[in-house]
Formats: C-alpha cells, structure tokens, sequence
C-alpha cells in the first residue's frame, strides 16, 4: 500500500510539473500554413518568457489568448508568428512587411504577400506585433480584433511539432 501512495502522489506531482512547463496544442485552421497546418500537434513551452526570462523575439511562433471566441463560446487560443517587438517601428506597403525601415525576409509565408497598409506603427512597451504565416487569411495584429498582444497574454512559445511524424522536430527561428 505504502508503494502504491508513492507512485499515485509521484505521478501526480510529475503530471502537475508537466502542466506547469509545457502545454500540447493542436493547430485548428489554416492561419500559420505552411510552416504549420491544420491537426499539427505542438508542444508550447509555458516558461520560455517568464521563468526562464526570455522575451519574445521577431520570428518566435507563440500561442496566445485572443478575447475571440470560439463557435461554442470559449476563449479562442491562436498561434502567430512575433514580427515587432517593443519599439519597432511596423509598416506594410505594396505587400510587404518592413520593420524599422529594413524589408523584413519573409519568404517562409504562404504567399509572400501581407495585404494591408500601415506606416510607421510602433509597439507599445510589453506587447508584441504578431502577424500569421498564411497572410491572406491571418486575424492577427494588423486588425482591431486582435491588435497588439500584451506579453502577458502569451501563453508560450511553440517548441517542438510531434505530428505529423514526417515533419516532426524543433521549431526553428527564421530570423536566427
């Protein structure tokens, strides 16, 4: 009996560290295609920002709340793509994304093309500017739904795909 209360309460604490550092994510649309497609499976660290003391970094994929909702009334989760940091200047024009002035090397998007105009729209202090890797079809920062997204909105970054099993590994930085 005594073993038995050991490995049930081992288990437990192991399962709660589990949730506390990671969190498995399953991609719902189509928003982050190619680099990500639907029913991919993810692991999110949890800590990669906060115990750790990272900040999120241009090129960082991240799932974050939204304040959208879901077709059953929950809280919609989404996985973007960080593009601007805190300070950075963001400006679309004629399809491109420049980030304090330098055409911003996008070519792991669907299309090559973001729609959209802005100029010169700087990050506030503790958010992010996240844009979709599928752009043409992206709710992301550049519409009033989403907007900047408060670092402490994030709910980790995107790590690791498990599946499908053909395009399983780490995630990679394009902008490293």
């Amino acid at each position: 009996m005594k073993d038995t209360v050991k490995a049930i309460a081992l288990a437990l604490v192991a399962a709660l560290a589990l949730m506390f550092f990671i969190k498995p994510t399953v991609v719902k649309e189509n928003s982050m295609e190619p680099c990500f497609e639907e029913n991919d499976y993810l692991i999110v660290s949890r800590q990669s920002y906060g115990l750790f003391g990272g900040e999120p970094e241009r090129g960082d994929v991240v799932v974050t709340h939204s304040g959208l909702k879901t077709d059953d009334g929950s809280e919609k989760l989404i996985i973007k793509r960080v593009i601007g940091t805190p300070g950075d200047a963001i400006s679309v024009t004629d399809g491109k994304v420049y980030v304090n002035g330098e055409l911003l090397d996008d070519s792991y998007t669907k299309d090559g093309y973001t729609k959209g105009a802005i100029e010169d729209l700087v990050v506030p202090a503790d958010t992010v500017f996240c844009l979709g890797d599928n752009r043409g079809v992206s709710l992301d920062s550049r519409y009033p739904e989403v907007g900047f997204i408060p670092e402490e909105d994030i709910v980790g970054k995107v790590v690791l795909r498990l599946w499908p099993i053909d395009r399983a590994g780490f995630i990679d930085n394009p902008y490293e």
